[in-house]
């Protein structure tokens, strides 16, 4: 039976050393899932509540009792009994006992942490892996890896600006003839900045971190990595940014600080512009500010039938505004991330 039998929660460390929560849902079987809750370095204003504790004496502040203790004594005893396999009802009963529009009670990341292995204990039940349960039959294709191979921003101590720059081996045939050539790009970028007499030590998501002349320096040395690997770019491998512009938005303005220079949302266009006639980027993520409404609009009807813009700070996985930006016909893309909207 897939009958939710009991559910606890427990305090972890994540990948950056951070406090999160754990789950663990039983069926009455014996079956588990278990889930840890992710979470970003750069988020946007507009994401669901994460629950920290705040004791600046304990984890810098950042500890996730609170949101434990609310899964094990308020989640868990309403959920007690229910089928794990009525997703959509376990995720609405918890949205209600929140109460909230940003599920800023019991957290985003306590609901998450359940809602995520509810979905593994069913998949496990019934013999099946995560994808395929949620996805179908239909659930057979990966898409294009994208691989941050240099960091910036707020993934590196370093004065590069733009926060990832990724490459997407679109000459692949296969998912893993995809990931053995952003592999071999990776290896040979180290081998071209060494060469420079650059830093190779890793960023935050394992991208390597230099001190770089500029943001368009770190595409020159990614071109000079892909070739040497063996690769064309432009036709085996497209680049592509995650620019996260709402931490360089100050007063209205972009402070390229690494850089030292200051854009209008219109200079940031043709920023752009210019690395996008200059180089084969295919996708740019959060290209301005999440609040920038105006200059987003401008930045799609620039490039958007050029290239993709994704919107991740911008839309926070949020459904309100993401019509808000079809409206207004802003960026062409979303990216999902379920830690954003808690369920």
């Amino acid at each position: 039976m897939t009958i939710i039998s009991d559910i606890f929660a427990r305090e972890i460390l994540d990948s950056r050393g951070n406090p999160t929560l754990e789950a663990e849902v039983w069926l009455e079987d014996g079956t588990v899932g278990r889930a840890a809750v992710p979470s970003g370095a750069s988020t946007g204003a507009y994401e669901a509540v994460e629950l920290r504790d705040g004791d600046k004496g304990r984890y810098l502040g950042k500890g996730v009792i609170q949101a434990v203790e609310n899964v094990n004594e308020i989640i868990s005893p309403e959920l007690i009994g229910m089928d794990a396999t009525d997703q959509i009802g376990i995720d609405q009963l918890m949205i209600e006992l929140d109460g909230t529009p940003n599920k800023g009670k019991l957290g985003a990341n306590a609901i998450l942490g359940v809602s995520l292995a509810v979905a593994k204990a069913a998949a496990n039940y019934l013999g099946l892996p995560l994808y395929q349960y949620i996805g179908g039959v239909n659930a057979k294709e990966l898409p294009v890896p994208m691989m941050n191979i240099l960091n910036g921003g707020a993934h590196a101590d370093n004065n590069v600006d733009i926060q990832e720059f990724m490459v997407l081996p679109v000459g692949a045939d296969s998912f893993s003839e995809g990931l053995r050539m952003g592999a071999e790009i990776f290896h040979n970028l180290k081998t071209v900045l060494k060469a420079r007499g650059l830093n190779t030590a890793v960023g935050d998501e394992g991208g390597f971190a230099p001190n770089l002349k500029s943001n368009e320096e770190a595409l020159a040395v990614i071109i000079e990595a892909i070739e040497k690997a063996g690769y064309q770019p432009g036709q085996d491998v497209l680049l592509g940014l995650d620019v996260a512009a709402t931490e360089m938005y100050k007063d209205g303005k972009y402070e390229l600080t690494g850089e030292g220079v200051t854009y209008t949302s219109e200079e940031m266009i043709q920023f752009y512009q210019k690395l996008v006639d200059k180089y084969p980027i295919i996708t740019i993520e959060d290209g301005l500010s999440e609040d920038d409404w105006e200059g987003w609009a401008k930045l799609t009807e620039t490039l958007g039938k050029k290239i993709q813009l994704v919107g991740d700070d911008l839309f926070v996985t949020n459904t309100e505004r993401l019509s808000q930006g079809i409206k207004k016909r802003v960026g062409n893309s979303i990216l999902i991330k379920v830690n954003q909207i808690g369920s």
